[in-house]
């Protein structure tokens, strides 16, 4: 008696690829894109170590680094 055999498809005859993901692989990501989204929209609750901004602070060297460097 002969054994059937199971013949593999290969994926890429298919035209699509099915991916699956565990739930914490997305949950993960988007709560911390709502938290920094938070954090962006009211910078007031992020306490910082200093009392001024670093992003502010930042800026204003690049600006400053662009300004002399210009001809």
């Amino acid at each position: 008696m002969s054994a059937r055999t199971h013949t593999r498809r290969d994926p890429a005859d298919s035209g699509s690829v099915e991916i699956q993901l565990p739930w914490w692989a997305v949950a993960l990501p988007a709560i911390a894109f709502a938290a920094l989204l938070l954090l962006i929209l009211n910078p007031v609750d992020a306490h910082a170590a200093t009392s001024e901004p670093v992003v502010t602070n930042l800026l204003e060297r690049i600006r400053t680094m662009v300004l002399h460097t210009a001809p």
